[in-house]
């Protein structure tokens, strides 16, 4: 068709040169496609090279400890890629034989393999015909065809894979789903994209009917809920402190953070102060405590916004198992927090 013909050749001459482009490895391919998740490729793109250097096989990476796994995703969001990444790995060295599967349909039976990373795999690794869609793929085709239909749907899915399953060529899947996913990234970009330079500026009904900022259609909105974190840095007389892992479910599992006081609003020096003494260490004779960031730091995750502020409470006994600022940037944090503690230089 002649769509896919003038899209292959658009990506042949502009594609960006990334590593996990000149490789058919399963493995590399899927470490690529869970990192790029939910992040940029420039931000990825690091990441990939580290864990392909600590981790050169999926053995590798399953022998490795979740803590050192979780170490090197800090800063790449959305943590349970990384704990599922893990599994999956555990899995595919110890139960496969360190084979992944080469088909589409098995490889959905992964943990944390969606329908588009499967799609992925299955086309770049084993040159499978099934196609990949994601957002890119939504807006190309949404544009291109002026299709209306709200992508927020479960059957939008169905609807838009379909239509790139006609528009696929049976002998080239693989470089098919690679340019419709680039022309997205590249070209027909989310917001304001030079329709005036487009392989396909006479033929995008979109742009004919002036149509190409209201497409894809998406009703959901993303409800946000506002959070309010008061990190507790316990400061001994040796500059040690104390932390501690997140066991529950929810963001940030199993990183380390400070003992944290969550409040329904940003809180005041008198309160913190309060619960300081009287509700987290009673057992220590407090000596000073400090609101360290001055305003209260913004993070902003996907449904929820936090608003952290960071408190130091000197005391004047040892903490046991105490942490020194050495041993304490080996542990897997938050980023907000990791940043906190490099950026401000605090002295523990």
């Amino acid at each position: 068709m002649e769509f896919s013909n003038i899209l292959i050749k658009w990506y042949l001459q502009n594609k960006r040169d990334l590593p996990w482009r000149k490789t058919t490895n399963p493995y590399q391919i899927w470490l690529s496609e869970i990192m790029l998740q939910q992040t940029r490729v420039a931000q990825g793109m690091p990441y990939f090279f580290e864990f392909t250097k600590e981790f050169p096989t999926v053995k590798h990476l399953a022998d490795a400890s979740e803590e050192k796994v979780l170490k090197l995703w800090q800063g790449l969001g959305y943590y349970s890629r990384a704990r599922n990444l893990h599994k999956t790995a555990q899995f595919i060295a110890y139960e496969l034989n360190g084979l992944f599967p080469d088909s589409y349909k098995e490889l959905l039976k992964l943990k944390g393999v969606g329908e588009y990373t499967a799609a992925a795999i299955a086309s770049f690794s084993y040159n499978e015909a099934v196609p990949v869609v994601d957002g890119n793929v939504f807006r190309v085709l949404s544009r291109y065809f002026d299709v209306e239909t709200d992508i927020a749907l479960p059957a939008a899915k169905k609807e838009f894979s379909s239509l790139a399953q006609e528009l696929m060529p049976s002998d080239n899947p693989a470089v098919f789903n690679q340019a419709i996913m680039e022309f997205g990234a590249l070209q027909c970009v989310p917001k304001n994209p030079d329709c005036t330079i487009c392989v396909f500026n006479d033929s995008c009904a979109a742009l004919q009917k002036k149509k190409v900022n209201q497409l894809p259609f998406k009703s959901k909105k993303v409800k946000v809920t506002n959070r309010f974190f008061n990190y507790l840095i316990l400061e001994d007389v040796l500059g040690n402190t104390l932390i501690e892992k997140r066991t529950t479910k929810g963001i940030w599992y199993n990183l380390y953070e400070f003992p944290l006081l969550e409040t329904d609003h940003i809180s005041d020096f008198d309160f913190v102060a309060s619960k300081i003494k009287e509700d987290f260490f009673p057992q220590y004779t407090i000596i000073g405590i400090e609101e360290c960031s001055g305003t209260a730091v913004k993070h902003k995750l996907s449904h929820q916004h936090l608003h952290i502020q960071f408190w130091k409470i000197k005391i004047k006994e040892i903490i046991k198992d105490g942490i020194d600022a050495e041993k304490l940037k080996t542990f897997p944090f938050p980023i907000v927090i990791y940043n906190f503690i490099e950026n401000m230089e605090v002295k523990l």
